[in-house]
């Protein structure tokens, strides 16, 4: 049995392929910046005072969190049709994948924001901060910094999801390729170039959530110069035992007695 791969069919549709990546990427973007942007509101009304407002935000992050995403995607798509709200597959898919990270990084960022110490919000209500400070500067901007990764890893998590839009015939990567396979019957092929091309995105997404991340970061810019600076200086170091850091105040009181003895001037 005789078999290759054969790609030549597929190049005529790389406009296409093209086409299905752009919108992939453009409904992830999005869905991030309005996800992660609802997720902090829900996350600090989640640990409110108002009882009432925290239960039905868990009660979201819950819903969301324990029912599959193609099936918010058909509530959301077929379930408001059939109460007379009709809206375009790209709107319908791009609101579910909001809704669920949303969802998602809620509890990511609400994971964060419980770490920060409460010695830091005590000192900064003490200092006479207003709310507003406290929470953006002393609260939000530590805990994102170190839910960071997480919350990139489900923005990835999020990107590959996506493909499930085509159940709703939504016009992105993994629709243009269930369309090129019937049309060329090379179903090998075209998941290989679509699997490559999701692979290219999680790399861009990668990329754009690092610079992101070393733009609004500032400090973990200036941590990791300092350890650089001090990895240099170790590594300059003449061979022995490292002189201490107290050492001018250890030998303080003899080098007081020599001087009284006139021994140092």
């Amino acid at each position: 049995m005789n078999f290759s791969l054969d790609f030549s069919p597929l190049v005529p549709y790389w406009p296409v392929f093209l086409r299905g990546a752009w919108l992939t990427l453009r409904m992830t973007s999005v869905a991030v910046i309005a996800g992660v942007t609802i997720g902090i509101f829900v996350a600090f009304a989640k640990n409110s005072r108002n009882r009432v407002l925290a239960t039905v935000c868990s009660g979201y992050i819950e819903v969301v969190r324990n029912t599959p995403f193609l099936v918010q995607i058909f509530l959301l798509y077929f379930g408001l049709a059939s109460l007379g709200v009709r809206m375009p597959t790209f709107a319908a898919a791009t609101l579910a994948m909001v809704v669920n990270i949303a969802a998602y990084a809620a509890e990511i960022i609400r994971a964060g924001i419980d770490s920060v110490p409460r010695g830091q919000i005590e000192a900064a209500q003490c200092l006479g901060l207003s709310t507003w400070r406290i929470r953006w500067h002393v609260m939000l901007q530590p805990a994102i910094e170190r839910v960071y990764p997480a919350l990139t890893s489900q923005f990835l998590l999020m990107m590959q999801a996506s493909a499930m839009a085509s159940q709703i015939s939504a016009e992105e990567l993994t629709a243009i390729a269930n369309t090129v396979q019937s049309d060329t019957f090379r179903s090998l092929e075209t998941y290989i170039v679509v699997a490559l091309l999701y692979l290219v995105l999680a790399v861009l997404v990668k990329l754009i959530a690092y610079a992101v991340g070393e733009t609004i970061f500032k400090r973990r810019r200036i941590l990791r110069r300092a350890a650089a600076l001090g990895r240099r200086g170790l590594a300059g170091d003449p061979p022995g035992p490292a002189p201490l850091a107290h050492a001018p105040y250890v030998h303080a009181p003899s080098r007081l007695r020599a001087r009284v003895e006139g021994r140092v001037s």
